[in-house]
């Protein structure tokens, strides 16, 4: 008989004893001394340089290759030593939020890498001191021309910051300011106990286990919880609102200080993508958004309702939907991943073999999923809870090409890996698009086929619409930010102003505490982590339509555009591997058909 598939992760493997674990405290150690190692070999070849007058001379540009080239050594050693500890105790923080150790070892951390921060930012400004000419030629040394790219982009950012000791300056006090206030975030939501009676029974649900309950096909148990949800956030959201306003607040202050007149020039910077090309993105959604209002009134006529209200956006239409246990979910994606990418099935049953993924159904969880990588060992970790739902699967699916991602480019230079958002999305987003279009291809029936696509539409229109309210509510929030602190009463009046807008105004209820459930709001690593969503979908449906076209041939190719992600910006990478322009609309409106056809076949079948 087959042994069921483990549904807790192994963390023991990396660190054992979990966040008592004496190695992991030794990796610590280690990594504090090597953070003061690298910032000592900085201050010494800046020594050197101001003795040295001959740039330009062989002797010295050799002196200057072999010192950049150590020093690089040290910085991507510390990059994936830093990654592999923040992923550790990420995943201790998640698995069990009472778990206060390991909440404290993240804040070590986070301190130890504001200390390697401030050593980045000496060794950024190391690299602006070189002149122009110099710096091109150095660029073209062997042993630096790998990351030639990421170097010359760190080059460029730093001259738009403000000088190394403030920068500095600014780094250790977003140890306890900026950061405190997203982990501030964090403890609230674990201390979040919702009641809820079940079989004649009150039980206190996490945040994550009630949020998978909204999905409920019951209208009625649907809307109590609902109000139940509303009204949660609601008690908790003068902590929420002190934490948004706070985060805001210390950008706004960094932003200005650098001299940056808008609040999106650091997301678009992470995520290596011209405004051009997200305005053209955001303007071709909206000139099909017709289509998708049709697909929403058409639900709310299904479900007997003359407009969905928030809940129902996403509720289930048939009375039953498909469920599949984590085994069979399992063996639906590996088998769907086979039939584009062997290489993705590979990996993804041994992820599914080895315990890297977390998916168990039991309270203490943080909510939401994740992937994690920890690149010293060359492994990953998947977060989630996982119900049995089509919605389950998809997820899965996409926290597992978030993995695989990972996995095609452990071989490069720490540097070539630290891809974007964005495009971190793309391989996420094109692993859950493989598996929703078998999952409807073969349903068993018309309206087991019915749900499927419908629930394949349902992440259409959230890309589209529930995002976009997120990149509205963001941009209107920053702006009133700058003039003072922003009520709870005006965060829900901006947040459902946001929401209609996205929705054009077709719902009969929103969602006015969206701003204090949503996570994303409170990442302290990357400002405005909404429109990255988006471009990851339409950018992967871009490259689904290939992949149909092209047949097995275009893994490789595939394969290729994963490794190029971290060293190039998104308009080069899709040139070079699409052959397409994103500041141009008629890649965005290619892209968006797919879903298009989707709503299209489903008012058909809905007649």
């Amino acid at each position: 008989m087959h042994k069921p598939l483990r549904q807790t992760w192994d963390l023991d493997v990396i660190f054992p004893g979990g966040s008592d674990s004496s190695e992991f405290e030794q990796f610590l150690l280690t990594m504090e001394h090597e953070t003061n190692r690298f910032l000592s070999q900085i201050q010494l070849i800046q020594g050197s340089l101001k003795l040295e007058a001959d740039f330009k001379s062989e002797p010295m540009l050799i002196k200057l290759g072999v010192q950049i080239t150590s020093l690089l050594a040290s910085l991507q050693t510390n990059l994936k030593c830093f990654r592999e500890a923040e992923s550790f105790t990420s995943c201790l923080a998640a698995e069990k939020q009472s778990d206060r150790k390991a909440q404290q070892l993240g804040g070590r951390v986070k301190s130890l890498y504001a200390a390697f921060l401030t050593a980045l930012t000496g060794f950024d400004e190391l690299l602006s001191q070189f002149p122009d000419d110099v710096w091109q030629e150095l660029l073209h040394m062997e042993t630096l021309r790998p990351v030639a790219f990421n170097l010359d982009e760190r080059r460029t950012l730093v001259r738009q910051k403000l000088s190394p000791d403030q920068e500095s300056l600014v780094n250790d006090l977003a140890v306890d300011g900026y950061h405190g206030w997203g982990d501030l975030y964090n403890t609230t939501v674990s201390l979040i106990r919702i009641p809820v009676e079940e079989n004649g029974e009150i039980t206190q649900l996490s945040v994550g286990q009630l949020f998978n309950k909204l999905q409920t096909s019951n209208r009625k148990d649907r809307v109590t919880l609902f109000k139940q949800w509303e009204q949660s956030w609601s008690q908790y959201a003068d902590f929420c609102a002190d934490a948004l306003n706070h985060l805001a607040g210390f950008r706004l202050q960094l932003y200005k200080h650098r001299k940056w007149n808008s609040v999106l020039q650091e997301p678009l910077a992470i995520n290596r993508m011209s405004s051009e090309s997200l305005q053209t993105m955001w303007k071709v959604i909206e000139q099909n958004k017709s289509i998708f209002i049709a697909y929403l009134q058409r639900k709310a006529k299904l479900l007997g309702l003359e407009a969905l209200a928030w809940h129902d956006v996403d509720a289930p239409i048939g009375k039953t939907s498909p469920t599949y246990t984590f085994d069979e979910g399992a063996q639906l994606i590996v088998r769907q991943f086979r039939q584009f990418c062997p290489q993705m099935a590979d990996f993804s049953e041994a992820a599914f073999n080895s315990g890297w993924i977390e998916a168990e159904d039991r309270a203490g969880k943080r909510p939401g999923g994740f992937c994690t990588s920890f690149p010293v060992s060359e492994q990953t970790r998947i977060f989630m809870t996982y119900s049995g739902t089509a919605s389950n699967v998809s997820t899965l699916a996409h926290e597992l090409g978030h993995a695989f991602h990972q996995h095609v480019m452990n071989d490069l230079p720490a540097l070539n890996q630290e891809y974007a958002m964005n495009v971190a999305e793309t391989a996420s987003t094109f692993a859950e698009m493989i598996v929703s279009v078998a999952a409807v291809n073969q349903a068993v029936n018309p309206e087991e086929r019915l749900t499927l696509l419908e629930d394949k539409i349902q992440r259409a229109v959230a890309f589209f619409m529930n995002i976009q309210a997120r990149f509205i509510f963001e941009t209107q929030f920053y702006e009133e930010r700058r003039k003072g602190l922003v009520s709870v009463d005006r965060l829900n009046e901006l947040m459902i102003a946001s929401q209609k807008k996205a929705f054009q105004d077709t719902l009969s209820e929103y969602h006015p505490h969206f701003w204090a459930a949503k996570l994303h709001f409170y990442l302290t690593e990357v400002p405005f982590y909404n429109f990255p969503y988006t471009f990851g979908f339409l950018f992967s449906a871009g490259i689904y339509s290939k992949a149909i076209k092209e047949g097995a041939a275009f893994e490789e190719k595939y394969i290729a555009l994963l490794r190029d992600t971290g060293r190039m910006s998104v308009e080069h990478l899709a040139r070079k591997h699409l052959g397409e322009d994103l500041t141009q609309p008629e890649f965005w409106q290619a892209a968006i058909q797919i879903s298009i056809d989707d709503v299209a076949q489903f008012l058909e079948m809905t007649e």
